[in-house]
């Protein structure tokens, strides 16, 4: 790390009551015919172009105290004037933040938060660099309390290097590095703990009662068997679990050695809950989720990310392994390290199912093309999308759990979906190489091939008919011999309407119309607000337990608001679909076969 390294960054909580950052970005030698600024775009794992150049509010640059000229090129990008030889520049800007996500910048007077994406813009031609970055306290007595939490290096022997937790000079060794690294800044709540000797911490911003203790033996077990899954050494020497902690949110996004987080306050574990609440098993397969990452998609990544171009989109149809397959060790990790019980996760996996059942784009989208269109379709829903597309998150994960199964049962349980990941961590993961667009196939055929010869084939094309179809996956076929039992009923008793409200104030106000629906059919459209049913009122409270009284096949009379205009409607109501799945375990299998599913499960 050079001493004085040609690119620092200075930022400062400079207008909490504003929600403005003040930064600062010097270029010691810039470019001669004038120095280019880019601010990315996205941010990695959240495959939408988000825009974060908006956010900033003023620009100005300057040399020796003396005013630039600057010109915006583009929506996110800038060309400072030339100066003389030998001269710093120095760009300053303000950046709003205001948004309460784990993918942007927030600031106000109870604390600070930023991703670099949203704040430090790239110094075009230096971005492979070292830099400084120098984290300012807020001003007034009121802040003085607040500390710093993040996974940035502080520079040793620095006089100007941060301490512990606290404000001052960091670095990074590259734009890249610098970006993937996010900043909490306030008076939080902070506990350590120990996972395969590596030291693991927490920090929870917000009002909460959170038995941290309990908490951090439970992470400290998860974390344990990922590591352990991967094999020693771990790939991070630290990890740092950012929390943001809110009445009602959820969301995480992953980084090299930490993880930004959203939750509901009610979700967290507290003092005398005794057994785990649904709410906390959620957080806690969030946790498990975002720290699979670590490995896979940080470090395990499409060649279509090695390297980020942060300016544009970046295509891949590799998602359904990179968040499936998270999605699919995210909660086995939680019963595989013994932190939830085997009837916990198969009420978590049915949930999965019936969330995949629950959508008909999956009869119309592969995993593969939702990948590919993640930038314009998943993370921009619209009122039409469970029609139109496929979670590669739940589809992926029950693939996932397909191939794992498969793989156990060929080989009598010597090669499984562990194995795959570890090739993949051994072979892209630590060298470097980007997983190429089919790379997958015959990685899979691979390790099925080592496991039962004449088996590598079978799987590398079932898999590669999987992510590429989209016909519903044999699920009960995988699961019955390993002594599982799948079971889809419907949710509800009586008819339905082939609809889903939206949340609100009480009005029966339809967010989705499902495809083939008895709404649909009649002409229901979303958006419309049903008022009345055969002349009876109708609420959100209400509609399930009017629809519970008919039978499929009869015909019910409609009124609804579509905007301002009274409508009226006849809809011939249908039998509510077996769109939920519920698992059980219990039932009698060989010896050979519990050994497999105890190889499995855990238990």
């Amino acid at each position: 790390m050079p001493h004085q390294p040609r690119v620092s960054y200075t930022i400062s909580p400079a207008r909490p009551e504003a929600h403005i950052f003040d930064v600062s970005c010097t270029v010691a030698d810039p470019d001669p015919s004038g120095q280019v600024f880019r601010l990315p775009a996205w941010i990695p794992g959240s495959y939408m172009i988000r825009e974060f150049a908006r956010n900033i509010v003023t620009l100005k640059a300057e040399c020796d105290g003396r005013p630039v000229g600057i010109e915006k090129l583009d929506k996110h990008s800038w060309r400072a004037a030339p100066v003389a030889r030998g001269r710093a520049l120095t760009l300053s800007y303000e950046v709003y933040a205001w948004d309460l996500s784990v993918r942007a910048a927030h600031l106000d007077a109870t604390h600070g938060f930023f991703n670099g994406t949203s704040v430090f813009l790239a110094v075009e031609g230096k971005t492979g660099e070292p830099c400084y970055v120098d984290i300012l306290p807020p001003a007034g007595p009121a802040l003085q309390t607040w500390k710093v939490a993040t996974t940035l290096k502080r520079p040793a022997g620095d006089p100007l290097a941060a301490p512990a937790m606290g404000f001052g000079l960091y670095y990074a060794d590259n734009y890249d590095e610098l970006v993937d690294h996010p900043v909490e800044m306030g008076s939080f709540t902070h506990a350590r703990f120990e996972a395969a000797g590596v030291p693991h911490e927490i920090v929870l911003t917000g009002r909460h009662d959170c038995d941290l203790e309990r908490l951090c033996t439970d992470l400290a077990s998860v974390c344990t068997w990922q590591i352990e899954l991967f094999g020693t050494p771990a790939p991070v020497d630290r990890y740092l679990f950012l929390t943001m902690v809110v009445g009602d949110g959820y969301g995480g996004l992953e980084h090299r050695s930490s993880t930004a987080l959203l939750t509901s306050r009610g979700d967290l574990p507290y003092a005398g809950m005794g057994e785990q609440t649904e709410g906390y098993r959620t957080f806690l397969g969030l946790c498990s989720h975002e720290y699979f990452h670590t490995w896979n998609v940080k470090r395990i990544k499409p060649a279509a990310f090695t390297p980020y171009d942060l300016a544009s989109e970046n295509y891949t149809r590799l998602l359904w392994a990179f968040e499936g397959f998270t999605s699919y060790y995210d909660d086995l990790a939680l019963v595989r390290s013994g932190v939830i019980a085997v009837e916990d996760y198969l009420a978590l996996l049915g949930k999965t199912m019936s969330n995949v059942l629950r959508s008909g784009g999956r009869l119309k989208q592969s995993v593969a093309e939702s990948s590919f269109d993640a930038w314009i379709k998943y993370y921009r829903q619209d009122e039409n999308a469970p029609n139109a597309i496929v979670s590669y998150y739940a589809k992926g994960a029950l693939i996932a759990l397909a191939l794992d199964l498969q793989l156990r049962a060929a080989s009598a349980g010597r090669k499984s979906l562990d194995d795959v990941m570890r090739l993949l961590w051994q072979r892209h993961g630590q060298t470097g190489e980007g997983v190429a667009e089919d790379g997958l196939f015959a990685l899979v055929g691979e390790v099925a091939e080592a496991g039962l010869k004449g088996a590598g084939r079978r799987l590398s094309r079932w898999l590669k008919d999987a992510v590429e179809g989209t016909e519903d996956l044999p699920l009960d076929e995988f699961l019955r011999p390993f002594g599982i039992e799948y079971r889809a009923e419907a949710a509800a008793k009586g008819a339905s309407l082939g609809v889903k409200l939206a949340a609100g104030n009480g009005e029966a106000k339809l967010a989705n119309v499902f495809d083939g629906g008895a709404a649909q059919r009649c002409g229901l459209s979303a958006g419309d607000v049903l008022v009345a049913l055969d002349g009876l009122k109708v609420t959100a409270a209400s509609l399930d337990g009017q629809l519970a009284r008919r039978k499929p096949g009869e015909q019910v009379t409609i009124h609804a608001f579509r905007r301002d205009e009274l409508m009226q409607f006849t809809a011939e109501l249908a039998a509510p679909p077996a769109d939920t799945v519920k698992l059980a375990s219990g039932k009698r299998v060989s010896a050979p076969m519990r050994a497999l599913r105890k190889g499995w499960l855990g238990a």
